[in-house]
C-alpha cells in the first residue's frame, strides 16, 4: 500500500502498532505516529465527542492549563498584536486570556460556527491548543498556518508529546477516538526545517514556531 506521512509527507512510513482494531503507523523521518487513513473518524463523531468536553472560559483550572502556552508566548509578543485562535472550540478561554493581555483575537474552528473570513487575512501569531492531534491532513494545516502568518509571526502549539512506545496502547491520549496523530519534539523540528521556521520548546508539550 502506498502511503505518505500526513505530517511531513515522507514516502515510507512503517507499521507501528495495532490496538483495538486500530492500525497505527510511524514516520521514520519526523517520528510522528498516526492512525491508518482508512480508519479516521467522521466529522459527526468528532463533533459529538467534543461536545462531551467541559472547557468553560472562566474555569480557573482550565485557564491555568492554557497558561502553559499563553505565558511563554506572551513573553515573545509586542503589545497590541493580531492573533488567531485556531480550533478555539465553543469556549475560547485562550482567546479571552490573550485579549486581556492586550491583543486583538479572531476565532476559527472547523467543527463549530465561526467566521470563515478569519482565514482570509494574516496574523502576527496563531494559537493551536489541543488541536493538532485531531488533524486528518496535518501537512495541509501547517501549510495553511505558514500562509496565515505575517513575516516573523509566531505559531504556538500545545499537544501531549508521544514519547513512550511501551505505554502507547494504554495511553489516555491515544484512547480518545478523535486523536489521530501524535507528535514528538523532533516532529516539530522537522517541520521547522521544512518551512524555514525557528523552533523552540519552552515547556513540556508546548512548541513555539516562528516564521523567519
Amino acid at each position: 500500500m502506498s502511503m505518505h506521512c500526513p505530517v511531513c509527507l515522507h514516502a515510507s512510513p512503517a507499521p507501528f502498532m495495532r490496538v483495538e482494531d486500530r492500525d497505527y503507523w510511524r514516520c521514520p523521518q519526523c517520528e510522528a505516529t498516526f492512525l491508518d487513513p482508512a480508519q479516521l473518524p467522521v466529522a459527526a463523531i468528532e463533533h459529538a465527542h467534543y461536545r462531551t468536553h467541559r472547557n468553560e472560559v472562566t474555569d480557573p483550572g482550565y485557564r491555568r492549563f492554557l497558561a502553559r502556552l499563553a505565558d511563554p508566548l506572551c513573553a515573545k509578543l509586542s503589545p497590541g498584536l493580531d492573533g488567531l485562535d485556531y480550533g478555539c472550540g465553543p469556549g475560547p478561554a485562550l482567546a479571552d486570556m490573550l485579549t486581556q493581555a492586550g491583543h486583538s483575537m479572531q476565532l476559527y474552528d472547523p467543527l463549530f460556527p465561526c467566521d470563515a473570513d478569519a482565514l482570509h487575512r494574516q496574523y502576527d501569531f496563531i494559537t493551536c491548543t489541543e488541536v493538532v492531534e485531531h488533524f486528518h491532513r496535518p501537512a495541509d494545516e501547517f501549510a495553511r498556518f505558514d500562509q496565515l502568518l505575517r513575516p516573523n509571526g509566531w505559531l504556538a502549539i500545545m499537544t501531549l508529546f508521544q514519547t513512550d512506545d511501551q505505554s502507547f496502547a494504554n495511553w489516555h491520549y491515544r484512547r480518545d477516538p478523535t486523536h489521530v496523530v501524535f507528535y514528538r519534539p523532533v516532529t516539530f523540528h522537522v517541520l521547522a526545517e521544512q518551512y524555514g521556521w525557528h523552533c523552540e520548546i519552552p515547556a513540556k508539550d508546548v512548541v513555539l514556531l516562528r516564521q523567519c
